[in-house]
């Protein structure tokens, strides 16, 4: 399995903090957030390979860091090819990218590269395993209805799989909503790109796909526990420096 993390947006809701510098090298608990994810899928027996897709913009940084990094699985960079936030090719269009550059054939796990959980992927794996050949992907519970609004809202059947997805509804129904973390089985692959082949459908709404796509195929959710940060903005930065791991 390979493992893919999303690292080539520009951060603007960071700004000035990432205008210069990418949101995934900053530092939580002593090291940069993407080396918390490293750490995390070094310690998962099926992956093989770890891929960072960025843009151009910070490819040079992050090859630094991993000129300095002790991943113990193998760390490539990608550079997307991207030099502008206008330009950028979005979290969908990375992961299309990503598959046809580096002629990716085996199964998938894309995590966002702004996104620390606690506890091991374990749980998650032998969740998945339950359901052969169904993309699965991680999902939590934020306790606050009103919070959901955010991101994408998720309803479960009884098995865990997928029956609504809203994207940021005004009325969530539901207090579960999506993480960027989702497993592909290799014979789901092809789905981005029949996903991508409509022009007018957005490229950096990793919610959107889903949604798309559990309307062609069964797709189950996994609840994590414990604490989970999707460091979008100053504030949730802040948090994750304050709670994660302390």
């Amino acid at each position: 399995m390979k493992a893919l993390i999303l690292a080539a947006g520009y951060a603007t809701r960071l700004y000035p903090l990432t205008k210069n510098y990418p949101k995934s090298l900053l530092k939580v608990c002593g090291k940069p957030i993407i080396e918390h994810i490293v750490d995390k899928l070094g310690r998962v027996d099926e992956v093989d390979e770890v891929i960072v897709v960025t843009n151009t913009k910070f490819a040079p940084k992050f090859r630094a860091w991993l000129r300095e990094a002790k991943p113990q699985k193998p760390v490539s960079v990608l550079d997307d090819l991207t030099k502008t936030n206008e330009t950028r090719r979005g979290a969908i269009g990375d992961m299309r990218f990503t598959i046809s550059k580096k002629r990716v054939k085996d199964d998938l796990l894309v995590v966002g590269g702004d996104n620390l959980f606690d506890g091991s992927l374990n749980g998650f794996f032998s969740f998945a395993h339950k359901f052969r050949g169904a993309p699965v992907i991680g999902v939590y519970d934020i306790g606050s209805i009103a919070n959901a609004k955010k991101y994408g809202v998720i309803k479960l059947d009884k098995n865990g799989r997928i029956v609504d997805f809203e994207e940021k509804p005004e009325k969530p129904k539901s207090s579960i909503v999506g993480m960027c973390l989702y497993y592909f089985p290799k014979e789901k692959l092809r789905l981005i790109k029949e996903y991508l082949s409509d022009k007018k459908r957005i490229k950096d709404a990793t919610g959107l796909y889903i949604d798309w796509l559990r309307k062609r195929v069964r797709v189950y959710g996994f609840v994590f526990k414990g604490r989970w940060f999707d460091i979008g903005d100053l504030e949730f930065l802040n948090q994750a420096k304050e709670r994660f791991n302390s």
